[in-house]
């Protein structure tokens, strides 16, 4: 029997969820690390009341990794439509917070939960501690709170954490250095994505990783985020935060977008990511290019069979 090979995933938003449904169908030991940097919503409230962590992404990524009945499913991803505080809140979110009290520690009741709702794999937040993303401006704001960045509209110059430092799960960092495969999901790149890279030790760590990082880049930019971003654009941030020498390679999707996606999408100022095949290979990168969407989505989302299976390969 072969060892079973160690596939890390880091990221939060929307499309962590997407790639953590495909790979836990693989025979792997999945590992997620996940942004807690999250303030809106309901996450927001019960930071706010509770001084926890931001749990959304991680019930995301729980759902994603569980494998129970789906009406438990359902019920862990309920959000309350109405009722005197309850409004807005999901039963998932409620259920992170609850156990956080019980254990006494976040990290200790992500585990229980994951125990509770059969998780194939791991789930570490990427810190065991309330932590705030601020970005600063090209023009020199400084915007507190990561869902006020992409309100404000103007480029971004950088963004960090606060309080500094954050102490990263060390769990996390283990994680990291033992992977065959670290892949960066999709997702939005400034408020989802860079939250985990700016951690301290996160890009030492990837440096480190026995194995190769992927970018996995998203396929439309973001107004207020990445607009007019091309994929080495992308990489060129992470690079400008984390330093050079953290990724190895990037997955790209290489099909034309449909028209019904780009008018959709235009209606949001976002435009098809350009891939600059010069710049990628200028910047030492393997390029994986595929035709990695889901045409049956409303919106645009990577497929999570064609990924997975691609990313499997990889290992």
């Amino acid at each position: 029997m072969d060892k079973q090979k160690n596939i890390v995933v880091l990221g939060g938003g929307t499309g962590m969820p997407v790639l953590l449904r495909g790979l836990k169908e693989y025979p792997i030991n999945l590992s997620a690390i996940v942004t807690v940097a999250d303030d809106g919503g309901s996450s927001g409230r019960l930071r706010t009341e509770m001084s926890i962590p931001a749990p959304g992404d991680i019930r995301n990524v729980i759902a994603a990794m569980s494998e129970v009945e789906p009406m438990l499913l359902k019920l862990f991803q309920h959000r309350f439509k109405n009722g005197n505080g309850l409004s807005g809140h999901s039963m998932g979110n409620l259920l992170l917070a609850a156990m956080t009290s019980v254990t006494g520690d976040f990290y200790n009741g992500i585990k229980e939960i994951s125990r509770v709702l059969n998780v194939k794999g791991n789930i570490y937040p990427i810190a065991n501690q309330n932590m705030f993303l601020h970005a600063e401006m090209e023009d020199g704001e400084i915007i507190a709170g990561e869902s006020n960045i992409p309100l404000a509209n103007k480029p971004i110059k950088r963004v960090f954490l606060q309080p500094d430092p954050v102490l990263p799960l060390p769990e996390a960092i283990y994680a990291i250095k033992q992977a065959d495969l670290v892949v960066i999901a999709p997702g939005s790149l400034y408020t989802s994505t860079m939250p985990n890279l700016v951690v301290p030790e996160i890009g030492d760590a990837l440096r480190q990783a026995k194995g190769k990082v992927v970018y996995v880049c998203n396929v439309m930019t973001q107004a207020g985020e990445t607009t007019h971003y091309t994929a080495a654009d992308h990489i060129q941030a992470i690079e400008d935060h984390v330093g050079t020498g953290c990724i190895d390679s990037v997955l790209v999707h290489n099909k034309p977008i449909e028209d019904e996606y780009r008018k959709k999408y235009a209606e949001e100022n976002a435009l098809p990511v350009v891939y600059d095949t010069d710049r990628l290979i200028e910047m030492n990168l393997e390029i994986i290019e595929a035709n990695i969407i889901d045409h049956s989505k409303k919106m645009l989302r990577h497929d999570t069979g064609k990924v997975a299976k691609l990313l499997y390969s990889l290992v």
